[in-house]
């Protein structure tokens, strides 16, 4: 009896052994990560954070978006979770919109998120989560509202730009480009504020009322949001063109340079310091010299910048690799499987790279310390 006891005793212990060492390897082997920390080691980076996500059993994330300080997280189901972009820590979390109701592009105003539901545009506070005001508009709202300290700018379904006062959303006055085209973009200042059409207008106005600055015209419409950086404001247009216009005083313009792009545009460029990263379908990712507008290098399997750090970009491709450029050389210097990663972010301001999952599972990667 004494024996046999021993035995099961030791058979116990043995399997106790073989679970834990089941569970090291799976913590070595990445199984319970996005990527696994042998392949980050391997290509100089390491995680920063990792957080799964409350969200409900068979709820997917469905977008994750940088603005300031955070990363926020959008599910299907429209459940918003606000994430501290230096720790991963959970700011706050709440439903957004009822399923199935369109939320539309996150922005940010000082310390309020602005974004639509709907007809509906809705600021929320950056620090709670708390919803300070919610207007329903009585038109279809286009595209991203734009605001300044003193007005909102709401593209309308009607072909009209909706300027309401931001302190009691009360209308004060509308236009619209000449051909009467529809407002796809706007970017807000306190001096001027700039719109792009489907027709490929992009138009300078005054902030406060109905009077033109100047008015720049793309071979055809304009694709996504215009992004501006200092006086300059870069944009894909679907002619296949990427293009540089520099805002030269108050009532003037000046085309830096368009670069030709070997497929269709539909999508915005991303910006940094010193590169513009164009996505192009089927044709893959291209890097532009933000300066001379001449090319660097392309990556036909690319789809989107992750990151930037020391001359290197960080690109995602649709094999679902991390692919490492060299800007300087314009060659590949190596690649990661990325597998797992299914929802991912770009990140124009710094060196970090947020990934994701379907599941709802979110990391923060950075290179390490050379």
């Amino acid at each position: 009896m004494l024996k046999m006891a021993g035995c099961r005793l030791v058979l116990l212990l043995g399997l106790l052994v073989a679970c834990d060492a089941s569970r090291g390897l799976g913590a070595e082997d990445g199984l319970r990560r996005l990527v696994s920390p042998r392949l980050l080691k391997s290509a100089k980076l390491e995680v920063v954070w990792e957080n799964e996500l409350p969200i409900k059993k068979g709820e997917r994330l469905e977008n994750l978006f940088i603005l300031g300080e955070r990363i926020y997280a959008l599910s299907d189901r429209n459940y918003m979770i606000s994430l501290d972009r230096g720790k991963g820590n959970i700011v706050f979390s709440r439903l957004f919109a009822a399923v199935g109701i369109p939320v539309g592009a996150l922005k940010l105003y000082e310390d309020e998120l602005i974004f639509t539901v709907g007809s509906t545009l809705i600021e929320v506070d950056v620090r709670s989560g708390t919803e300070r005001k919610a207007r329903r508009m009585e038109f279809g709202i286009k595209c991203p509202a734009a605001r300044n300290s003193e007005y909102f700018y709401i593209s309308g379904v009607d072909r009209r730009l909706h300027i309401l006062r931001a302190e009691d959303g009360v209308e004060v006055f509308e236009v619209a480009a000449e051909n009467n085209s529809m407002i796809t973009s706007i970017v807000a200042d306190e001096d001027f504020v700039v719109f792009a059409t489907d027709a490929g207008n992009v138009i300078s106005m005054a902030p406060d009322k109905p009077r033109r600055l100047w008015q720049f015209d793309a071979g055809a419409a304009v694709a996504g949001p215009v992004v501006r950086d200092g006086r300059s404001l870069f944009f894909a247009s679907k002619d296949t063109n990427v293009y540089r216009v520099d805002i030269v005083g108050a009532t003037a313009r000046r085309l830096a340079w368009k670069h030709q792009m070997p497929g269709i545009l539909d999508v915005p460029p991303c910006v940094t310091g010193k590169v513009v990263y164009q996505y192009a379908f089927g044709k893959g990712l291209t890097a532009i010299d933000r300066e001379s507008g001449k090319l660097i290098w392309s990556l036909p399997e690319g789809v989107e910048l992750l990151a930037e750090a020391e001359g290197k970009a960080y690109v995602i491709t649709k094999n679902r690799t991390l692919v490492v450029m060299d800007n300087v050389d314009a060659r590949k210097i190596y690649s990661v499987n990325f597998a797992r990663v299914s929802r991912y972010a770009a990140n124009a301001a710094d060196s970090r790279i947020y990934i994701g999952d379907e599941n709802g599972r979110v990391a923060c990667l950075q290179p390490t310390q050379q």
